[in-house]
């Protein structure tokens, strides 16, 4: 069960997200805040210093917090997982494979995932939705040890992620994203309904394990009227978020 610090934290995150806040307004004094929840002051500030650590709110002391962003930073599982943050906003995550099969290491493929060239490694191309719509293309490559769990998955599954905790008890722990801008080429424009040339969001991305063991390396390129990435900043936070455009 929670504790009364985390449940408040957690309810005022909800309001930010809501925009019950909205940035640049201040959260109402501790003494408020207290009283609203039926708790001590000191809870209250322990509360409050979660939303400071994540950047949420301003530090300042001796003054009411000021709200520095709209939207909470997610955890690295729903920036890794398209299922589990599609979940987090209330939306279904739609998904099917198009292609996959086993290929020859390519030199880039090799350094990213750490193996020898020639080594056969898994690809798949995924098309991913929200509520049925696409807005994502994920070119996964799987490293070798990890693709004869990956090929049996269903086409559909929604979280390969989950899928593979359950089965194997991976964990994805480490991630590196690099994120520019593509036009959409033929392949591209045809799975997400798009014209060719459309500028797509690319997230190049390389997940590894606890020990630093790469599982995959994957190029998803999203649609950018549908999905947008921003940096919430702070001194003790540097959070990337991805969410739906607006």
């Amino acid at each position: 069960m929670a504790a009364r610090h985390e449940e408040i934290a957690d309810a005022l995150r909800r309001a930010i997200d809501r925009e019950e806040y909205t940035v640049g307004s201040r959260l109402p004094a501790e003494t408020d805040l207290a009283a609203q929840y039926d708790v001590s002051r000191g809870t209250v500030r322990q509360a409050v210093a979660a939303l400071t650590a994540e950047g949420l709110i301003g530090s300042r002391q001796g003054a009411r917090r000021v709200v520095l962003a709209s939207r909470r930073s997610q955890s690295f599982a729903e920036l890794r997982s398209f299922a589990q943050w599609a979940r987090a906003m209330g939306r279904e995550a739609t998904g099917r494979v198009v292609a996959q099969e086993y290929r020859p290491a390519t030199q880039e493929d090799a350094v990213r995932l750490q193996l020898r060239a020639g080594t056969k490694v898994l690809h798949v191309l995924r098309v991913r939705g929200l509520d049925g719509e696409p807005v994502l293309l994920e070119r996964t490559v799987y490293a070798d040890w990890i693709s004869p769990a990956v090929e049996p998955i269903e086409p559909d599954c929604p979280s390969v992620t989950q899928r593979l905790y359950d089965d194997r008890g991976l964990v994805f722990a480490y991630g590196e994203h690099v994120i520019d801008a593509v036009a959409a080429g033929a392949q591209d424009a045809e799975l997400l309904l798009v014209r060719r040339t459309s500028p797509l969001l690319r997230v190049r991305r390389v997940t590894t394990t606890r020990e630093g063991r790469p599982v995959e390396w994957s190029d998803d390129r999203y649609r950018s009227d549908a999905v947008s990435f921003s940096v919430h900043n702070s001194m003790d936070n540097n959070a990337l978020a991805r969410k739906t455009a607006e």
